[in-house]
């Protein structure tokens, strides 16, 4: 009888490709491959990675091709229709791949609000997500649907504006455009697909969300040791960025100071420390953390 195994979508090349695949490695999933493989099978645990265009990630999702996909919000968007169920839901945003979706227009033209894009031409490769926003926003204008070279469609006199990807904003500079607004800010994403699936993977795909789960929590929590005055300790608790009860323990041979460990699900800053010491903590010892299950 065959092993059920769960088949995941992820991008082969491009800005997603590397973090996804580290994801399921931080995960425990040890996959061998050669450089063109497009199927990789794990070693040790029943999941199957499929390398694929992020484009294509949402319709093997929706066709119950792949039971789940790693995939920009923009991608997954601009896939969704309009008039009916997309075939898959997001299951958990994750913590790489930011970028916006922005309208962008020439620095020295005359487009300063975005109500001046009424009736104006806006070059873009997601048509579906500036729609919605020109819609959300009551603006009526002329989509020009491209699939590369967005930036270069106002020069080029094909475009009044754009709406492209944006993360550094050094590719609109270059091309002397600015900013006008965000139509989307986007992460990279966990979805499922909406056909069923046996129970037996369903089971494998909870596992596995499970430490995708715990992945993340650690990415910025700290495990932080401190010695703290008893009269203190409500106050010093309270500095603890994102730390639940913490553990209290006795100091030997002392009466009046304790031991305090925390798991800070937070990022801890040097300011962090600074209160905590002026609190009168002392000790403090910030660790990272490996990993976490709730």
């Amino acid at each position: 009888m065959t092993e059920p195994r769960l088949r995941i979508a992820a991008q082969k090349n491009g800005r997603l490709a590397e973090p996804s695949r580290g994801l399921l490695e931080q995960c425990g999933l040890r996959f061998s491959h050669s450089r063109d493989q497009l199927v990789c099978n794990a070693e040790n645990f029943p999941v199957d990675l499929m390398l694929v265009r992020d484009d294509d990630i949402p319709d093997l999702l929706a066709e119950g091709m792949c039971d789940l996909g790693i995939v920009g919000e923009n991608t997954a968007g601009e896939a969704a229709p309009e008039d009916r169920a997309s075939g898959f839901t997001s299951l958990l945003r994750l913590n790489f791949g930011a970028c916006r979706l922005a309208i962008a227009v020439p620095g020295d033209g005359k487009i300063r609000t975005i109500k001046n894009l009424q009736g104006k031409r806006i070059a873009t490769s997601y048509p579906r997500l500036l729609r919605r926003f020109l819609q959300e926003n009551g603006l009526e204008a002329h989509v020009v649907t491209l699939r590369g070279s967005v930036e270069i469609a106002p020069s080029l006199g094909n475009a009044d504006a754009i709406a492209d990807l944006v993360s550094t904003g050094r590719t609109l500079e270059a091309n002397r455009l600015r900013e006008l607004a965000t139509v989307l800010e986007s992460k990279a994403a966990l979805y499922q697909g909406e056909r069923p699936r046996s129970a037996p993977v369903t089971a494998i795909a909870q596992r596995l969300l499970c430490r995708m789960e715990g992945v993340l929590q650690v990415r910025e929590s700290k495990y932080v040791m401190l010695h703290a005055p008893l009269a203190s300790l409500t106050q010093i608790t309270a500095l603890l960025p994102g730390a639940e009860s913490p553990t209290v323990l006795p100091l030997e041979g002392e009466n009046d100071r304790v031991a305090v460990h925390a798991v800070c699900r937070e990022e801890v800053f040097w300011e962090h420390l600074e209160d905590l010491r002026a609190a009168g903590a002392s000790a403090v010892l910030v660790l990272p953390v490996e990993k976490m299950l709730a």
